[in-house]
């Protein structure tokens, strides 16, 4: 290969992303965050939380929005995996992009993000059409929230109330 690399990917990478059903072989490629490196943007990680199906992307005067949802006969999965996560303005990666949700509904079946125009041509984005399979994951910090919280009342630690958050220094005074 004059231009590129060889990987290798792992039955379970298979099973919960695109990558098995890639014909084109682009896929978008993020070098990792550094130990000691300033942090900045968003908390994701490159691993697929399950797949999304783009409903709609239209251009706009300064971006083009895209509204994602999940695809046919997954629900499930969707409803489990990826909708407890989906909040506005929260952070979350399509095809390992990291973008932020500029909208979705109250239980996380749809979301919407503004992509800028350099982002959607420099990356997969451009490709997709609608009805598209794309991967998705979450933001990891919500994960260990709600974990954190379903383990609250378990002898892990106190229930987590505005109270224990006052306490403990995560309301400011006014």
């Amino acid at each position: 290969l004059s231009q590129g690399f060889v990987a290798i990917a792992s039955p379970e990478t298979l099973r919960r992303s695109t990558l098995g059903q890639i014909t084109d072989g682009t896929v978008n490629l993020e070098t990792s965050l550094r130990a000691g490196s300033k942090l900045g943007g968003h908390f994701v990680t490159g691993h697929v939380d399950g797949l999304g199906c783009l409903q709609e992307s239209k251009a706009t005067a300064s971006a083009w929005e895209m509204t994602f949802i999940s695809p046919a006969g997954s629900s499930s999965q969707w409803d489990r995996q990826i909708a407890p996560y989906i909040v506005p303005k929260g952070s979350i990666a399509v095809n390992g992009i990291s973008l932020t949700v500029a909208e979705c509904d109250d239980d996380g079946k749809w979301f919407k993000v503004a992509v800028i125009p350099h982002s959607y041509q420099e990356t997969n984005l451009h490709n997709l059409k609608p009805e598209t399979l794309v991967n998705i994951e979450t933001d990891i910090l919500g994960k260990y929230v709600a974990k954190f919280m379903r383990l609250g009342g378990n002898g892990y630690q106190e229930e987590i109330t505005p109270e224990f958050l006052a306490e403990h220094g995560f309301f400011g005074n006014g």
